[in-house]
């Protein structure tokens, strides 16, 4: 078992997390908005990029986790690990630029979702594996 990996990756996400909920609070200050968007694109923006993370990271990382759990070769962690690290640092910069780039959002949206299609599509077989033994 490999029980060292999503950890890591746990981790990274973690600081990331961080540096958006810092991002988000000194913007804060700066407009002295306490609460809401205060009808500002740029808050709006900030809040959501942090929202979005926050709504999707935790159900991954479960995923992930117990997809650790169950004894997956390192190599689909990694790529798995990577495809949400990545996705999330490119819907952040997508999101984040007033001119949005959509390709950043889509990309870092389809990499979270393939990070999460492809963990639950793993314990389901690995699960109904099991069952059949």
């Amino acid at each position: 078992m490999n029980a060292n990996i999503v950890p890591t990756y746990a981790a990274l996400l973690a600081l990331f997390f961080i540096a958006l909920s810092i991002r988000t609070l000194r913007l804060r200050r700066q407009l002295r908005i306490a609460i809401g968007d205060g009808s500002n694109p740029a808050m709006l923006r900030a809040m959501r990029v942090h929202a979005n993370f926050a709504e999707y990271v935790p159900l991954a990382l479960v995923l992930l986790h117990f997809v650790e759990a169950q004894g997956a070769q390192a190599m689909l962690l990694h790529g798995l690990c990577l495809c949400l690290l990545l996705g999330r640092v490119a819907h952040a910069f997508g999101v984040s630029r007033t001119a949005e780039n959509f390709s950043f959002r889509v990309t870092g949206m389809a990499l979270t979702f393939t990070t999460i299609f492809f963990s639950s599509a793993w314990l389901l077989l690995a699960s109904v594996r099991q069952h059949l033994a």
